[in-house]
């Protein structure tokens, strides 16, 4: 059955199948192992292709899945481009990232339910209003006891404008070192230089043509990064004066939108007339002709009948027109009372009479404040009328500039029809035509405290105190907004002092104008002409025993006022002499006649649109990167620009026009824009100003 094969000399013959082979079978082997171990590494490669494709689709499915027109959501946060493919806003999640394989996408909303601490409701949803227009609604709910929730927004090498009124007020904005998030609530910036204004609202906009608007339900904090360049929101209850609606778990909940334009006037305009309220009526067109004449720089709370009557005496005698005359602090006996101090004002009924009899309407301060010392302090504790301790029993005593008391509680409406009846009386009694109505600010609130309807926001605090001046908004007069755009009076930026700089100097008035009108308040009082001249805060009082501002600091702040929409003497300019005197009724005369019909009728058209009166230069130049940068110059309108000189020693000045022919007032010959003029003369008795030809 086997044919047995010789041997070859020196061989060895292999029995059955033993170990040592044949040597064909062992040159068999040898070849073999090799492409066994191809075979091997081929179904690798195979199998690794296979994985490697089935991740790679995997990959492309999450890549889509967390894109979302022009916006790509990452773990740490999200990016939204512009139409040409460039960054134009950035959002980095501070306070957790998200888990996303619990991401998923369902027609235009993204949503995700897991984060790296746990579960959340987090959301993008994708919003287009118009064709130049994109929404994304974002919402990041935690759905565990955490801290907090905190996204920060890079500036993206744009320019930022909004948000606040504050001390030293810039324009655009200036991120300055490194501050924690802190509530975002109206306050007193004249006594608290560091805290948020009392016109606020949550909204920014960008010179990238983007916008954010956070919500009213969200506890929020602000604060900011200079080494970051990155402002940062937050979310918070714990160790904060927001607290959760009624019957919510104080879970912390970050949401807002984020809208994405054309360029910068054309997404403001769709964000004013998307989110904030208008007025419903324009206020009184005689405070946008005449000045207002107050008692307070002048004669501060020495204020007297006496005092009084020689004042509007020589108003009149000096050939000065007058809107109303407004008798500030103090005229009462005790803060928090409704009548007339006797020994002050033996006889202000006589005295109205007089005044009337000399064409003039009258103004009284009034404030939310009832001393400790005043007979209507035991009245409001009576009749539960005070903001209260967190317990509810007992009223808060708070500490204001003029001392210490219980401060209403506007959230009530028997305080609210007691201080309107006190208000309406003392109209009817003496003919009162409004009221100035000071502070009002959630700063003078106790940290913790109650009101009869709870407050999750305390800043709508500032929103119902304002709303008492609805009734007598002709000529009413508020330095608090808070979603209050449709409270139509005048809003007063806070009291300026009688310097030269960006810190509540006259460098500010700008600024804080283009700011407060940026977030919807158009009709804007900038304060008294010079500044308070509060002691140790007035340029060029030292030594001087009169203790006026600087003469031409008042003149250069006379000019300015001349050109916004309503202007206000205090100190008068008689104070100084008759060089003062003949400048100030040549610009008291070119408000009326070329500032006021242009006022007027751009106030007619906020009703409708919200747009400001005072404006940016980006508002006709948006694609101009110099003039998202201006500060010193502005709009009336689209047609008429004013750049006032605001530097000591100067009767010149370099001013930037923007595209288009200008004509300057003086007539002399048109420019062709974008130009700087370099050092165009402005003597101290001139504004230099230009109109647009068409």
């Amino acid at each position: 059955m086997y044919q047995i094969v010789p041997v070859a000399p020196g061989e060895q013959q292999m029995v059955g199948g033993g170990a040592s082979g044949s040597p064909l079978k062992k040159k068999l082997a040898r070849e073999g192992r090799p492409l066994v171990m191809a075979g091997m590494l081929g179904c690798v490669l195979v199998l690794a292709a296979v994985v490697a494709w089935c991740y790679y689709s995997a990959s492309l499915r999450k890549a889509h899945l967390l894109k979302t027109e022009l916006l790509d959501l990452n773990k740490d946060g999200f990016i939204i481009r512009n139409q040409a493919g460039a960054v134009i806003f950035t959002m980095t999640f501070r306070s957790g990232t998200l888990d996303l394989d619990s991401c998923s996408k369902e027609g235009n909303i993204l949503s995700c339910a897991r984060s790296d601490s746990g579960k959340l409701n987090f959301f993008i949803q994708t919003v287009r209003p118009k064709n130049t227009v994109m929404c994304y609604r974002v919402r990041w709910e935690e759905l565990q006891d955490k801290h907090l929730v905190e996204h920060t927004m890079d500036y993206n090498v744009s320019h930022w404008y909004g948000g606040a009124e504050l001390a030293t007020q810039h324009w655009p904005i200036w991120i300055q070192g490194e501050e924690e998030p802190r509530p975002f609530i109206a306050s007193d910036v004249y006594s608290n230089r560091n805290a948020f204004g009392g016109i606020l609202e949550r909204y920014w906009l960008s010179s990238n043509a983007t916008a954010i608007k956070i919500n009213d339900s969200v506890p929020f904090h602000l604060g900011w990064s200079e080494k970051d360049r990155t402002l940062r929101f937050q979310a918070r209850y714990r160790d904060s004066p927001f607290r959760p609606a009624e019957g919510q778990q104080p879970f912390p909940e970050l949401s807002y939108r984020v809208c994405v334009g054309s360029d910068v006037t054309s997404i403001h305009k769709y964000m004013v007339r998307r989110y904030f309220p208008k007025p419903v009526k324009v206020p009184s067109t005689e405070v946008f002709k005449h000045p207002v004449w107050s008692t307070w720089a002048i004669h501060k709370t020495a204020i007297t009948q006496e005092k009084l009557l020689r004042y509007a005496s020589d108003i009149i005698t000096h050939g000065f027109t007058c809107s109303h005359l407004e008798l500030d602090d103090r005229y009462t006996a005790d803060y928090g009372e409704f009548d007339f101090d006797p020994q002050k004002f033996p006889n202000a009924s006589g005295m109205f009479d007089k005044l009337r009899e000399d064409g003039f309407q009258v103004s009284l301060w009034t404030h939310p404040f009832i001393n400790y010392d005043s007979m209507n302090f035991g009245v409001g504790v009576e009749k539960g009328m005070f903001v209260r301790e967190p317990g509810g029993e007992l009223p808060a005593l708070v500490r204001w500039w003029n001392g210490i008391g219980g401060i209403l509680d506007f959230t009530n409406p028997e305080a609210r029809d007691w201080y309107s009846s006190h208000l309406r009386t003392l109209k009817s009694r003496y003919h009162v035509t409004s009221f100035k109505f000071d502070a009002g600010e959630t700063s003078y609130l106790p940290r913790q405290f109650s009101t009869l309807v709870p407050l999750s926001d305390p800043s709508t605090f500032s929103r119902r105190y304002a709303e008492m001046a609805i009734p007598f908004s002709e000529r009413a007069e508020l330095r608090v907004g808070y979603q209050s755009q449709d409270v139509s009076c005048f809003f007063r930026i806070i009291d300026r002092d009688s310097v030269w700089g960006y810190e509540l100097g006259l460098k500010s008035i700008i600024p804080t104008v283009l700011t407060i009108g940026i977030l919807g308040y158009q009709f804007v009082l900038p304060d008294m002409i010079g500044g308070n001249a509060y002691p140790n805060r007035t340029a060029g009082a030292v030594g001087d025993r009169s203790g006026l501002p600087d003469r031409e600091l008042y003149i250069r702040w006379l000019e300015l006022s001349a050109f916004m929409p309503a202007m206000q003497f205090s100190i008068p300019p008689w104070a100084y002499d008759n060089e003062v005197i003949q400048i100030a009724q040549k610009f008291t005369q070119l408000h009326e006649t070329l500032v006021a019909p242009r006022v007027l009728e751009l106030a007619g058209e906020v009703l409708d649109t919200g747009d400001p009166i005072i404006r940016p230069l980006w508002w006709i130049a948006n694609d101009d990167e110099v003039a998202y940068k201006i500060d010193s110059q502005f709009l009336i309108g689209d047609d008429l620009l004013v750049a006032p000189v605001l530097e000591p020693g100067k009767q010149e000045r370099d001013i930037y026009l923007p595209a288009g022919r200008w004509r300057s007032h003086k007539g002399e010959r048109e420019h062709k824009g974008p130009i700087y003029l370099t050092d165009h003369p402005v003597d101290l008795d001139e504004v230099a100003y230009f109109t647009w030809v068409h």
